[in-house]
């Protein structure tokens, strides 16, 4: 990893220029392979909440999103009730939709479901690419193919607030798709097999 002085020369895909706080997702986070079935939900249910507003905006307030779902431990979010409901849209930390707080209770039993008929999250989600990320040398789309058929198929099991766009950006988020610029510096730097920096 590059100095801290000499990361403000790199160069970085656009979205990641001039936020501190967005340089560091994407020089650390961003695009990194993420095998954690319990990590890939998360994610998910946190692009879930990105819905209709912007990345960072989630990311500030991620901290304060693990704190409010007991740091998204799948089977205590599986068990919120109306209680938790109302403590979640009292939470000024976070984003108070009620819609999306009952995506992610409804994405946390839908997760149980799988891995309880047999479904590895993990499995699931790295199966169409052969558990390796896709590198992607066209133009970078908002969805495609496979977060429409991914979207599809995470319906089916009864996850909300997965349309084909908010899949698509956690697909890339989560090193499913590698869609780096061409010319940013983790385009080929991104460590493999979920690797650490």
């Amino acid at each position: 990893m590059q100095q801290a002085g000499a990361t403000d020369k790199l160069h970085r895909c656009s979205w990641a220029q001039s936020d501190p706080l967005m340089q560091a997702y994407h020089d650390s986070e961003w695009g990194v392979p993420e095998y954690d079935s319990r990590a890939l939900w998360e994610k998910l249910m946190l692009d879930g909440f990105q819905a209709g507003l912007s990345w960072a905006i989630i990311l500030r307030k991620r901290e304060a999103f693990r704190k409010a779902f007991k740091n998204f431990k799948i089977e205590k979010v599986a068990r919120f009730g109306e209680a938790d409901i109302a403590r979640l849209l009292a939470d000024p930390g976070i984003v108070r939709s009620r819609a999306k707080i009952e995506a992610t209770i409804g994405g946390a039993r839908a997760y149980l479901a799988m891995r309880e008929a047999g479904e590895d999250f993990s499995d699931f989600v790295w199966a169409p690419v052969g558990g390796k990320p896709l590198q992607n040398s066209g133009e970078i789309p908002v969805k495609s193919p496979l977060s429409e058929e991914m979207s599809k198929e995470l319906k089916k099991r009864g996850f909300k607030f997965v349309g084909p766009v908010i899949v698509y950006a956690w697909m890339q988020a989560v090193g499913i798709v590698n869609d780096h610029a061409a010319g940013c510096f983790r385009r080929n730097g991104v460590p493999k097999s979920g690797s650490q920096l």
